[in-house]
């Protein structure tokens, strides 16, 4: 992503337009990029064993709408190993070091890293989900696609939301160029 690409993506999202998305299409994107990381949350730093690690996501947040009545579930996929933003609201978690998984994490102590999480840009709302190495885990994992299906459409309905509860929309108006 070019720097004035990347400026005008940051403009739009923090002007109300939501952003959601997955795995590497979304924070193994444009390594080079600070800004990206800071809008999406995370840069990716190892995918662990490859695509195919079976492990545990955690639902950390149980009562946040995204994930509410969704259990914790195995899942077998890429396990992402990400640096992150603090900034984020972490709603679900696996576990690092994998016991059956050599990484250089291994000497280091056990940590959460986050699987899905939801931020703000601005006004605008971040969601993103480190699963989805292959699009069939949406498939074969129906909890995956449930967070998915929930979090796409609350990075969409943010102006959406605000119109339909007669609240103030100035939030989302900008005068600036996007594109």
């Amino acid at each position: 992503i070019e720097g004035n690409q990347e400026k005008n993506v940051s403009a739009a999202v923090a002007s109300g337009v939501g952003m959601a998305g997955c795995h590497g299409g979304m924070c193994d994107a444009f390594r080079n990029a600070v800004l990206w990381q800071f809008i999406t949350g995370a840069n990716w730093v190892s995918h662990p064993g490859g695509g195919g690690v079976e492990y545990m996501v955690n639902i950390s947040s149980k009562s946040n709408p995204l994930v509410a009545g969704i259990e914790d579930f195995m899942v077998k996929s890429e396990q992402y190993y990400l640096h992150i933003d603090p900034a984020i609201e972490v709603l679900a978690t696996t576990r690092f070091p994998h016991p059956d998984v050599p990484f250089f994490h291994a000497a280091n102590k056990p940590v959460d890293m986050p699987v899905v999480w939801t931020k703000m840009w601005g006004n605008g709302r971040i969601y993103y989900t480190s699963l989805g190495h292959n699009d069939d885990v949406f498939d074969k994992f129906p909890s995956a696609q449930e967070m998915m299906k929930r979090g796409m459409l609350w990075a969409a309905e943010g102006k959406a939301y605000a119109i339909e509860h007669n609240l103030d929309t100035k939030k989302f108006e900008s005068d600036k160029k996007m594109f």
